[in-house]
C-alpha cells in the first residue's frame, strides 16, 4: 500500500520518531513509504503546497509521525493540518494513523488531537502507536512497532476504524456584543491576556473587552499574531545546558519579563481545529526554554474561550492539565455559549478572588501523574539537563518514595505483626478506627474561624 508518512519532528530525518517509521519500511519492504518532513520544512509548504498537496492525494494511508510537545503534536504539524484544510484537500475515505515517540507525558491528549482532525478531514482513522524514546532499541519495542504495523493492515483489510463521535455544534453563533460598565481600576496585581484574537474575531474581541471592563485591575494584552516568534521548538535541547533558546528572535525574554512576571494570565483564543489556531501552540513549544520547569507556581490562571467548549473534551483536558502540571490556579473558564456576560463576570470574580487570597489546591491525577513522569525523566537525565535538575533539588520535587524509610520500615512491622493470628484477633473490627484516629487528632485540634464573607 502507499503510505505517506508525515513526519511532524522539526529534526526531520534525525527524528527519533521517525525511526521507528524507517525500521517498519525495512521489516515490510512490500508497501511503499513517502516520507514529508512537514515539520522541517514547514515555512516552505506555507508557500507552495502543491508538493504535499499532491503527494496527500496518491496516498492510500496518511501516517502523521511526530513527538509530543505540550500536550499535543508540535506546532508544525498543528500548522499542517491547518494548510490541508485551508488548501481544501479531498482526503475523504483514506485510512490515517499516528505513531508518536514521547516520555508518556500527556501523549492520550495529542494522540485524541490527531484523531479529531482525522475525523474532521473524513479519514477512516485507526488507533495509533504511542512507543517511549528508547522503545526501538529494545526487543519488546520492535514487536510492539511490528504488532501496530500487522493491526493497521487487518484493520485496513477488514475496513475497520474508530468512527466519529457525534458532536452537537452551534450553526450560528450569535455575535457577542459588549455591554459591561468599565469598573474602576485598583493597583496591586498584573494581570495580563494572552490572546491569539485574529483582526476580524468580533465575539472574542468583545468578550476580551468586557473582561477588561469589569475587572477591578488593569489588564494588559499581549496578541501572539503581533509577536516576534521567528520559529517553532526544534527540538535541539541546547536551552536544557544553557538555559538560552537557540534562536536569536528574544523570545525568552519576553516570556519571561512581559508573561511570567503577571500575577495572573488569561488565556483567550478562539476554539479551531479543536485546539486554536497555531500561533498559541508556536508560543507553548517555545516555552520549552524553561525546560521542565514550573516557574509560574502559584500564578493565577483564567480562560476565555470563544467556541463550542462544551463539545470539546480533549480540550478541556488539556486546559485542566496544563495548571495541574504547572501548579497554577485555574480560576475558571468564560465560554459564549451560554450566558456569557455572567460567565465573563464569573471569571473576573473569582480571578480576583484567587489573587487577594493566594489560592492554592492539591494536585489531582493530572497533575501528580505529570510531575512524577518528569521528575524521573529529569533525575536520569540530570547530568545534561542541569538547569531542570537544580531547579528540581531546590524544590523538593525529588521525592522518591525510596526516601521515606522510617514509613517503608514501619510498614513491614504492621504486615509482620497482621498475619499474627493472635495479632488479627484482637483488632477484628478495630482496624478502622485505628486508621482514623490520626484524624481525629487534628479536628479535635481545630479552632472555629470567623466566616469573612
Amino acid at each position: 500500500m502507499k503510505i505517506l508518512v508525515l513526519n511532524g519532528s522539526p529534526k526531520g530525518k534525525n527524528s527519533i520518531t521517525l525511526q521507528t517509521v524507517l525500521y517498519l519500511e525495512k521489516v515490510y519492504p512490500e508497501h511503499d513509504f513517502t516520507v514529508l518532513h512537514v515539520g522541517q520544512r514547514i515555512k516552505a509548504y506555507e508557500k507552495d503546497f502543491s508538493e504535499a498537496n499532491r503527494a496527500l492525494e496518491d496516498a492510500e494511508i496518511i501516517l502523521f509521525a511526530y513527538p509530543v510537545y505540550t500536550f499535543i503534536a508540535p506546532y508544525q504539524m498543528h500548522r499542517f493540518i491547518e494548510l490541508i484544510k485551508e488548501n481544501g484537500v479531498d482526503l475523504e475515505g483514506k485510512f490515517s494513523t499516528q505513531i508518536t515517540t514521547s516520555k508518556h507525558f500527556y501523549d492520550v491528549t495529542a494522540h485524541k488531537f490527531i484523531e479529531e482532525n482525522c475525523h474532521d478531514l473524513g479519514l477512516k482513522y485507526i488507533r495509533g502507536l504511542s512507543a517511549d524514546m528508547d522503545d526501538l532499541q529494545e526487543m519488546k519495542g520492535q514487536k510492539d512497532a511490528e504488532s501496530f504495523f500487522e493491526q493497521l493492515m487487518f484493520s485496513i483489510e477488514h475496513d475497520i476504524y474508530m468512527c466519529a463521535s457525534p458532536r452537537v455544534y452551534k450553526e450560528k453563533r450569535e455575535i457577542y456584543r459588549p455591554i459591561l460598565e468599565n469598573t474602576p481600576k485598583e493597583s496591586g496585581f498584573d494581570v495580563v491576556i494572552l490572546t491569539n484574537c485574529a483582526a476580524d474575531d468580533t465575539n472574542l474581541r468583545n468578550m476580551i473587552e468586557d473582561f477588561k471592563a469589569t475587572l477591578p485591575y488593569k489588564a494588559r494584552e499581549v496578541n501572539l499574531r503581533k509577536t516576534r516568534i521567528d520559529g517553532g521548538c526544534l527540538g535541539c535541547l541546547r536551552c536544557s545546558v544553557t538555559g538560552k533558546c537557540v534562536y536569536k528572535d528574544g523570545f525568552d525574554e519576553f516570556l519571561r519579563n512581559e508573561i511570567q512576571k503577571a500575577n495572573a494570565i488569561i488565556y483567550a483564543f478562539t476554539i479551531s481545529d479543536h485546539y486554536t489556531h497555531s500561533s498559541l501552540k508556536l508560543y507553548d513549544d517555545r516555552q520549552f526554554c524553561n525546560g521542565h520547569r514550573a516557574v509560574t507556581e502559584g500564578m493565577t490562571v483564567g480562560y476565555l474561550i470563544s467556541g463550542d467548549y462544551m463539545t470539546e473534551h480533549n480540550l478541556q483536558t488539556i486546559v485542566e492539565a496544563r495548571c495541574e502540571v504547572g501548579g497554577t490556579y485555574l480560576a475558571g473558564v468564560a465560554t459564549d455559549e451560554v450566558e456569557t456576560t455572567k460567565s465573563i463576570q464569573n471569571l473576573s470574580q473569582s480571578i480576583c478572588y484567587a489573587l487577594k487570597n493566594k489560592c492554592t489546591r492539591p494536585k489531582n491525577f493530572y497533575g501528580v501523574g505529570g510531575t512524577k513522569i518528569f521528575r524521573d525523566l529529569i533525575y536520569l537525565m540530570r547530568g545534561m539537563m542541569k538547569a531542570d535538575h537544580k531547579f528540581y533539588k531546590e524544590h523538593g520535587i525529588y521525592d522518591f518514595p525510596q526516601k521515606q524509610k522510617g514509613r517503608i520500615f514501619m510498614m513491614y512491622i504492621i504486615g509482620f505483626l497482621m498475619n499474627l493470628p493472635s495479632v488479627q484477633k484482637k483488632i477484628k473490627g478495630q482496624m478502622n478506627e485505628f486508621i482514623i484516629a490520626p484524624y481525629k487528632k487534628v479536628i479535635d485540634a481545630a479552632k472555629p474561624k470567623k466566616d469573612k464573607y
